[in-house]
């Protein structure tokens, strides 16, 4: 009987924390847990908005870009370069009206597990830090000379933040605070506190398929709590799978626009600036791969010599033996001799 009863406690503990946990997990729509955010937004606005578009898909040039443009309102639009060559002429439009392009890298790597891999070689189970290093700079070099802009906001593909596979699998999100302002998730519960995030994992939601009820239904749950809304869509169009619709698009834009509903809707770039900004950080500068312990030695000594003049490399060469008797035997006489060597050089 005692054990009976015991195994009751048990499954009902269980059934009490899932009960818990699913209201916890969805409680970005009603507010229920969340605390208010100290940031503090420019005057007049409550919060932060995010239009955030991914893969170069042909409806954002197509569709999306000129309802954009209507209104004025700069989005963030992360490429596939194979995609975006399709609309090159429409892509460098949209740098010049102030969209902002992100990197989301070349071949979309995500989860073997996923149906649309063109090959196991885009698999992040098969990839390595440095392997996803040098696609990453391979995309950013491309947009330079595509587009004359250098990429400083990064999305996920899949939101998904790993590579490898077992008790070798690593993160990559080192690298990306090393190469990038931002980087953004995909299919997260909850917007951004602006005050505590980590620049590197912002969470991106999830606009694909909703109505503008729904929508506004978030936005105003993080307006209340002074958050940074970041919606993530794919196709823009009027209906369709994985499709943010251009109704809702067009009814966000219009909604943002009132100054009464107190919204800053602004691409990832200007309202990450101003963020870091405000919580006293320096402007984003790239983290040279040498100093970062996040990438193999090997590539780090690489990336040191190719930025070395071919007279700090001789000076390298001529640099003198500790293990030298001449220098003298003891570390103090070898400290005074390397002085007297530098002096003569």
């Amino acid at each position: 009987m005692k054990t009976y009863c015991k195994e009751s406690a048990f499954f009902l503990t269980i059934v009490f924390s899932s009960i818990v946990s699913i209201s916890y997990a969805q409680s970005y729509e009603t507010s229920a847990t969340q605390k208010k955010s100290a940031f503090q937004w420019p005057e007049g606005k409550k919060m932060g908005l995010s239009l955030t578009f991914d893969d170069a898909r042909l409806s954002h040039v197509d569709k999306g870009i000129p309802l954009l443009d209507k209104y004025g309102v700069k989005a963030t639009f992360y490429v596939s370069p194979g995609n975006m060559v399709k609309r090159l002429e429409r892509w460098k439009s949209a740098v010049s009206n102030g969209h902002d392009i992100g990197n989301h890298s070349i071949v979309h790597p995500c989860s073997g597990n996923s149906a649309f891999l063109s090959s196991r070689d885009e698999a992040l189970e098969n990839y390595t830090l440095e392997q996803m290093s040098m696609e990453l700079d391979s995309a950013n070099k491309l947009l330079k000379n595509i587009l004359g802009i250098r990429p400083l906001s990064f999305a996920y593909p899949c939101g998904q933040k790993y590579v490898g596979r077992g008790m070798v699998t690593k993160s990559y999100v080192p690298l990306i605070t090393s190469m990038f302002e931002t980087g953004r998730g995909f299919l997260d519960e909850t917007p951004v506190d602006p005050a505590f995030c980590d620049m590197a994992q912002l969470t991106g939601m999830e606009l694909d398929g909703k109505s503008f009820d729904q929508v506004k239904k978030i936005i105003e749950s993080a307006k209340k709590e002074g958050q940074w809304l970041i919606f993530t869509g794919h196709e823009i169009n009027v209906g369709g799978n994985q499709t943010s619709l251009l109704p809702v698009i067009e009814a966000i834009c219009q909604y943002a626009s009132d100054p009464a509903n107190g919204i800053w809707l602004d691409n990832v770039h200007n309202i990450a600036s101003y963020v870091k900004e405000k919580r006293g950080e320096k402007p984003f500068s790239e983290t040279p791969i040498y100093t970062n312990s996040s990438y193999p030695v090997k590539q780090r000594i690489d990336d040191l010599i190719s930025r070395m003049t071919l007279e700090e490399k001789v000076d390298q060469l001529n640099m003198p033996c500790l293990y030298n008797e001449e220098l003298g035997s003891r570390i103090e006489k070898k400290l005074e001799g390397c002085r007297k060597f530098d002096q003569y050089m």
